[in-house]
This record gives C-alpha cells, sequence and structure tokens, in this order.
C-alpha cells in the first residue's frame, strides 16, 4: 500500500513539475506544416506570439494573433483546435461534411472554434450551438451554451 501511494505521489509530482514547461519560440521554430498552414489559411494575421509546451507525453504548439484568433499545433505541426475570437474558422480548413451539417441545419451561423483529436470533432457556433461529431462526420453531441 505504501509503495502505490509513493508511486502516485511521484506521478503526480512529475505531472506537475513537467506542466509549466512553456517556452517562447519564433515563428520560423514551428513545424513546417504548421508554418505552411498559417501561411496559407491565416496569411493576413499578424503573429504576435508562439510558444512551445512540454508535455507529458510530447510536445504542443500555440499560436496567437493580433486579432486574439489563436491556433493549437500537436508536435508534427497538424492544427488541433483553432480559435476565432471576432471572426470565423476559415471554410476551407472545415471539412466538408461538416460545412454541409452547418449550412444545412445552421443557415447564415459562423464557426466560431473547431477542435479535433483522434476520436472527434467538435465545433462552436455563432449561435451558440456546441456540435461534436466523430470521426466519420456523424453528430455524437448537442448542446447549447447559456
Amino acid at each position: 500500500m505504501k509503495k502505490l501511494l509513493l508511486l502516485l505521489v511521484s506521478v503526480f509530482t512529475f505531472q506537475f513539475a513537467s506542466a509549466d514547461n512553456d517556452k517562447p519560440i519564433t515563428f520560423e521554430q514551428l513545424p513546417a506544416p504548421a508554418q505552411q498552414f498559417i501561411k496559407t489559411h491565416f496569411a493576413a494575421e499578424k503573429v504576435v506570439f508562439t510558444k512551445v509546451e512540454s508535455e507529458f507525453f510530447g510536445k504542443s504548439y500555440d499560436v496567437l494573433f493580433a486579432s486574439g484568433n489563436k491556433i493549437e499545433f500537436d508536435k508534427q505541426g497538424a492544427w488541433t483546435d483553432i480559435w476565432c475570437r471576432y471572426s470565423q474558422v476559415p471554410a476551407a480548413v472545415v471539412p466538408q461534411a461538416i460545412r454541409q451539417f452547418i449550412e444545412t441545419h445552421y443557415p447564415g451561423t459562423q464557426i466560431l472554434t473547431l477542435e479535433k483529436d483522434r476520436y472527434s470533432y467538435e465545433v462552436n457556433l455563432s449561435n451558440r450551438w456546441e456540435i461534436k461529431f466523430d470521426t466519420k462526420f456523424n453528430v455524437i453531441d448537442l448542446d447549447q451554451d447559456d
């Protein structure tokens, strides 16, 4: 029992110690796919801050724009989260099936955030609806943010 408790304390201590490993970097230090993504889809935006976050199982990169928009990339430079504070996520970034669903069921709304992981996509719309899709673009959850 003591060994198990010591192991748990050690794991939590290690996690807290490594949780604050954020380091500012230059745009050129981002992985090449992340740089290309920004140049292609956010060319008009001014990058004001980039950082790398060392996490327990790898790295992630954050890019903040002067407009308040933000993108997070995984260690290979693939986007994982896009937050558009005062605009919308570029249509070319949104998978076609998700765009069609939004256009059909929520015409006139804008996609403000787009998040993906290995199991799902999640969008937040300008009408305060949150919609979650599986990897085959089936709706698996709907929620209205009050």
